[in-house]
């Protein structure tokens, strides 16, 4: 696989870079698991500062590594500079917080005075995505940096800038060889190290495919993994919902990172009564969105990530309305040179058409009409994914008692999806398994070493 910058701007390769080696593989090992003996021996507080400086450090140059990464996939520099944001909080908050979440916990037992302690593991193997180049890469190694876990990351192969970047900023702050380690590896090299006994366990964040192959080489070397996959995330709004909050919401629900959200909304769920009137209120959103070069602050629309990632969204959308779908707005050429996907949305998507269980991900807006919430709940479910949702309704109790009925990891009320350090982040079926973020994520990689002074019988 080749890993290369290719601008999806303008097409232009901006640079292409060496693939690792089986050697550069077993040297990552070698001084990682060097580096996990040690840090074994050391508390939590001495990595706090250098985690806090990576934070200190993404604030600082905020631009550029929003540049980097604009570069690499297409987004815009805005949404960009955001991502720097976020990833600077996670960094905070699990230097912050991570001793506390490794101190002792007691338990109540007859047997004796017993506690339990999370402690380290080893090399954790991440293999991350393209959409969020910096944040997917944050969720993992601030809190097993913490926890004393070193992590060597394979990259998505069209982000390259963006994974020697985070290498860069990580020794800049003063980590320790081993730390972090970036290496441009084969999915062969990726097998390989998953099957080393240094690699304690492996993190996905990707696509159901990618996420189901790595989990079956995780499991037949008996390794740990999480996995954050796809989702076909619903927008549910009920008939007692401040309707013009969900007009305001629903467009940016969708067409954030232009569509290319794992937890962006994709299938709008609306009563009867109000369908005709949501769908022209969001007809005249998406309208409003321009594309354009993603540099340039004016742009709303950013271009689709990658040529192959376009003609995948292209052949969704024409196989959707093939089998009956109706595009009720866009599908029409973008007169750029990028690689452009106007914002689309698509009704009348029927059980047997294939587009009812796919993820579409891009800015592409799948709407249903229910004629009830009991249908509406029905509809949310019958997806083998189960990421996130959101429901809107002006009477609390009543979403939260929807909210609870949906099968998804995660549900926001009267909210598009927000992701914050303090919040767990994961879904359900066939979205995956495992938490990042928030003090579950902090755990995925650890052990939880019961201690136990037995009772004299």
């Amino acid at each position: 696989m080749a890993y290369q910058t290719i601008y999806p701007d303008t097409n232009e390769t901006l640079k292409t870079y060496e693939n690792a080696t089986a050697d550069d593989l077993n040297r990552a090992l070698t001084t990682g698991h060097a580096l996990y003996q040690q840090w074994r021996n050391e508390a939590p507080a001495t990595r706090k500062p250098i985690l806090h400086k990576v934070a200190e450090l993404l604030r600082l140059h905020k631009h550029h590594y929003a540049s980097v990464m604009t570069h690499d996939m297409g987004k815009l520099i805005g949404e960009a500079e955001g991502e720097v944001d976020l990833c600077a909080d996670i960094a905070d908050y699990y230097a912050d917080h991570g001793e506390d979440f490794m101190a002792p916990r007691p338990l109540v037992s007859k047997q004796g005075k017993a506690y339990y302690i999370r402690q380290a593991t080893g090399i954790v193997m991440a293999v991350e995505p393209w959409n969020f180049p910096f944040y997917q890469v944050m969720r993992v190694f601030a809190p097993n940096f913490m926890v004393g876990n070193p992590m060597i990351l394979k990259h998505a192969s069209i982000c390259p800038g963006s994974a020697v970047a985070f290498q860069e900023l990580v020794n800049e702050a003063g980590a320790p060889a081993g730390a972090f380690t970036n290496l441009f590896l084969s999915y062969d090299l990726v097998s390989q190290a998953i099957a080393d006994p240094r690699v304690a366990g492996v993190a996905v964040t990707g696509s159901e495919r990618g996420g189901a192959s790595v989990a079956a080489e995780a499991g037949k070397n008996l390794k740990k993994s999480s996995m954050e996959l796809g989702g076909t995330d619903v927008f549910i709004a009920l008939e007692d919902a401040d309707w013009d909050r969900v007009y305001k919401i629903a467009p940016q629900a969708r067409l954030y990172n232009a569509g290319q959200v794992c937890t962006s909304s994709k299938r709008f769920i609306v009563p009867a009564d109000h369908y005709d009137d949501f769908l022209a209120h969001l007809k005249a959103a998406f309208a409003q969105y321009k594309p354009g070069d993603p540099m340039d602050p004016k742009t709303t629309l950013a271009p689709i990530s990658s040529a192959k990632a376009k003609q995948k969204i292209q052949s969704q959308i024409d196989e959707a309305v093939a089998h009956g779908a109706k595009v009720y707005y866009g599908n029409e050429p973008v007169d750029l040179p990028g690689q452009f996907i106007q914002p689309t949305i698509l009704t009348n998507i029927t059980k047997d058409n294939p587009a009812y269980g796919q993820e579409i991900f891009g800015p592409v807006a799948a709407v249903y009409k229910v004629v009830s919430e009991e249908e509406a709940i029905a509809l949310a479910n019958d997806s083998r994914y189960g990421l996130g949702s959101v429901v809107f309704s002006k009477d609390p109790a009543h979403a939260d008692a929807v909210a609870q009925q949906i099968e998804a990891g995660m549900t926001f009320i009267n909210s598009s999806f927000i992701t914050v350090p303090e919040l767990p982040f994961g879904g359900v079926k066939n979205s995956g398994y495992g938490r990042e973020l928030s003090e579950l994520g902090f755990t995925t990689f650890t052990n939880e070493h019961l201690v136990i002074n037995a009772t004299e019988h």
